[in-house]
């Protein structure tokens, strides 16, 4: 069931996030639903504007909205009360690519959050990092990324669940949280492949 108070919840994400002047990447934009459990998922990408394809710094942001969640949606929407309100999973993964050399993960974790951090009334947990390496079939050039999460279970409490308009504020941090970090990471001394398009090298 693709109830209204998660496409809200995805209206609310975008608008901060273009507010922000961050480039939605919109090929990466998917909606999954898992037939057998019912869960739905919703995944975007977001970079800094003059990246190049693909961005040498970028945000992966997720949403997911659980059977049991739209369970107890369903029940409040009916007049009962559930036993614990619904919830939306959220995380957010900060992603470095194209770069020539693997990086020192300590770098990185230099330049982000705290391992906890309150962006608005969300509490996100870090997680990783995880090194990636992949190499060009035709001269096995190898190209590095590295990926650190934040993870959150965001409540929606009654007057939310009354007002989804609600929603804009809960998420109105999180735009420029996501922008100041990007810049962060964009601005360490590493060196960065260059994109696919010619002539877009920031």
């Amino acid at each position: 069931m693709l109830d209204h108070v998660f496409t809200d919840a995805i209206a609310a994400v975008r608008d901060v996030l273009e507010t922000a002047l961050l480039e939605p990447q919109l090929v990466e934009e998917r909606l999954h639903a898992d037939i057998l459990a019912g869960d739905l998922t919703w995944q975007t990408t977001y970079s800094l504007p003059g990246e190049g394809n693909p961005p040498r710094v970028q945000a992966d942001l997720t949403l997911e909205w659980s059977t049991w969640s739209q369970s107890a949606y369903r029940s409040w929407r009916l007049g009962e009360t559930p036993a614990e309100p619904p919830r939306i999973g959220v995380e957010v993964i900060l992603r470095v690519q194209r770069l020539r050399h693997q990086p020192e993960p300590q770098t990185i974790l230099a330049a982000l959050p705290a391992p906890q951090v309150t962006v608005g009334p969300i509490q996100l947990e870090r997680n990783g990092p995880r090194l990636e390496i992949s190499w060009d079939d035709a001269s096995f050039d190898a190209e590095h990324a590295i990926e650190v999460g934040y993870e959150a279970s965001f409540e929606l409490d009654e007057p939310t669940l009354g007002d989804a308009g609600k929603l804009d504020g809960h998420f109105s941090a999180m735009g420029g949280w996501i922008a100041s970090t990007l810049v962060r990471l964009a601005d360490l001394d590493f060196d960065f492949l260059p994109p696919d398009e010619e002539g877009s090298e920031p």
